[in-house]
């Protein structure tokens, strides 16, 4: 009987030891309760909207929020789990410690990490609109918990860069999220196998008529078995395949070893030009045959014209692209040169030099996607001013690489992640977006996009030049920016 109970005093051992580790940083658990909640209250009225634009049920949207936001947190916390712990966890199978006992102890930590995101959503989401079928959508939200879970953990083997990794799990959330059954059309056939397609109908009810004898919630479930499934063979591959981490190689001299460094890095050149063109391209597929009005200035004048909407949606959704990767790239770059760069300090090398490298390849890494966004959006809209829309987005991306610069030290890398997705989703995507309200609301002007966007809707949608007090607010957040940027990295290098 001992010889039994032990394994579980050692699996609960870990657990405790591992969440221990998670809360070291009391950043962490409070972002896994604020994001959802923020993500919850904020954005579900104006994700129903859009989607009743786009050509889902709208009213379904709010309900589905919970399922996102919990899926999302649980995909970057396990990834974080995988990913962090190779090197470690291999030394503790090398040492004695059985593999399954490993194993369960970090899915268990994935898990409980995951209920707290997910309880998070669910309390917001009935302060908010209350909970019509409080089983399903609980169920729904787990489960959809789960899935994302597997895909963290499945990120967390293959892509070992922590910028790589965090990308390509908001790529997948965006595409599940952006075009699944909720948001896009429930009966389009290239989306049912999008990770959450079944979870979704049948969370909120929406009967696919595709299920076929399994039915939504048969498929649902066997989604999430598969998903839990696939998560216990991938952290066991990882527990044997770990190697040790290797020591940063920023040895050199600023720019050009920061550019030669992440030049070793291929994945991490093709995310950044392939995430952007596939979002914009497909947004630019799904928009449905409608007109929208805005708000804008035309010779200095307010005017609020009628546009096509299949014209103009794909160049309103370019500068999220951008923004998020822009975010994600301040964050890491600074990030994964600490160590590096307290070396070259003290052996010398000045601040002000060593964060101009950095900024230098953080600008690499923006222009490169900012090309690669603008060159597919050419193909599917047409501005009316290219330069100043190219500038626009280009200023937006400046200022988003220098929030990701600055949550760096703040939030750290798990928390930095969240906040950097969280903000340009909530600035660009609902705030700003003119797919949501003719004018923003009057708490998106204090956002640091609001400037540039207008500044961008001027250039891609009217013939003249009429923004320039939004320009100069886009250049003080950028100033200003630049100078909190400056100040946390003198404090986090010294």
């Amino acid at each position: 009987m001992t010889s039994h109970a032990e394994p579980l005093r050692d699996t609960g051992s870990l657990v405790r030891r591992f969440l221990d580790d998670y809360r070291r940083n009391p950043v962490n658990p409070l972002v896994l309760v604020v994001v959802p909640v923020v993500f919850v209250v904020v954005a579900a009225g104006p994700m129903a909207d859009a989607a009743a634009l786009l050509g889902g049920t709208g009213w379904s949207v709010e309900t589905a929020t919970a399922g996102w936001a919990a899926g999302f947190l649980s995909a970057t916390a396990m990834y974080f789990q995988t990913r962090a712990a190779r090197a470690a966890d291999r030394r503790l199978v090398l040492a004695g410690l059985p593999a399954p006992t490993l194993v369960a102890a970090r899915l268990l930590t994935g898990l409980a990490l995951a209920a707290l995101a997910s309880a998070a959503a669910l309390v917001a989401l009935a302060a908010r609109a209350g909970i019509d079928a409080p089983g399903r959508v609980v169920a729904g939200t787990a489960m959809s918990a789960v899935v994302y879970l597997a895909i963290g953990a499945l990120v967390g083997v293959v892509a070992r860069n922590p910028v790589n990794g965090t990308v390509v799990v908001l790529f997948v959330w965006i595409a599940d999220v952006f075009f699944g059954p909720a948001l896009g059309s429930p009966d389009r056939l290239a989306t049912r196998g999008l990770p959450t397609h079944f979870v979704t109908l049948w969370t909120v009810d929406l009967p696919s008529r595709h299920g076929g004898r399994p039915g939504d919630l048969g498929w649902a479930l066997t989604w999430t078995v598969a998903a839990l499934a696939l998560a216990v063979l991938v952290v066991t591959a990882t527990t044997r395949t770990a190697r040790p981490g290797r020591p940063p190689t920023q040895v050199g001299t600023g720019l050009r070893t920061g550019l030669r460094d992440y030049g070793r890095n291929p994945v991490l050149w093709a995310l950044l030009v392939v995430v952007p063109v596939v979002f914009i391209w497909l947004s630019k597929v799904v928009t449905p045959g409608e007109t929208t009005s805005l708000s804008l200035l035309e010779h200095g004048r307010p005017v609020t014209p009628a546009f096509w909407l299949p014209d103009v949606h794909a160049g309103t959704m370019t500068p999220i692209a951008i923004t998020s990767l822009a975010a994600l790239a301040g964050l890491f770059v600074v990030l994964d040169a600490r160590t590096g760069d307290h070396r070259l300090i003290l052996a010398g090398f000045g601040v002000p030099a060593l964060l101009t490298a950095r900024l230098g390849v953080i600008a690499a890494a923006v222009l490169l996607t900012t090309t690669a966004s603008i060159a597919v959006t050419a193909a599917v809209f047409d501005a009316r001013q290219w330069g100043v829309f190219v500038g626009a987005n280009l200023l937006l991306a400046a200022i988003y690489a220098l929030v990701g610069v600055c949550l760096g030290p703040v939030f750290g890398r798990v928390g930095g992640v969240l906040i950097a997705f969280l903000v340009p989703f909530l600035d660009l995507g609902i705030g700003q977006s003119p797919m949501l309200r003719a004018e923003p609301p009057a708490w998106a002007r204090f956002l640091p996009g609001h400037g540039p966007y207008r500044v961008l809707l001027d250039g891609g949608l009217t013939d003249g030049f009429d923004t320039a007090a939004p320009l100069l607010l886009g250049v003080g957040w950028l100033l200003a920016l630049g100078v909190l940027a400056t100040r946390l990295f003198r404090r986090t290098a010294s």
